[in-house]
């Protein structure tokens, strides 16, 4: 797996799209009829999505769920994302 720099800047990238979605969810809480934040919460979750995608094409599973035959328990030997430096 690779890590550093690069997966630093791709799990930032899923803080930022994961704080966009959440943010708008909590206002769809309060105006759920409002199309222009509808429209915004379809545009920043594939944002976001792709930012999951990017991140375990390069740096592994970000989530348990995301383990499959080909990465299997891979996750737990590299360093977690948290952790900011490879080991």
């Amino acid at each position: 797996m690779n890590c550093g720099n690069n997966c630093e800047a791709l799990l930032r990238r899923v803080y930022e799209t994961s704080f966009a979605v959440d943010d708008v969810v909590l206002y769809l809480d309060t105006h759920p009829a409002d199309q222009d934040a509808l429209n915004y919460y379809c545009y920043v979750s594939d944002l976001r999505r792709q930012a999951v995608e990017a991140y375990e094409a390069q740096c592994g599973p970000l989530l348990n769920d995301r383990v499959t035959c080909d990465n299997y328990w891979q996750w737990v030997c590299d360093p977690w994302p948290w952790e900011g430096e490879c080991g």
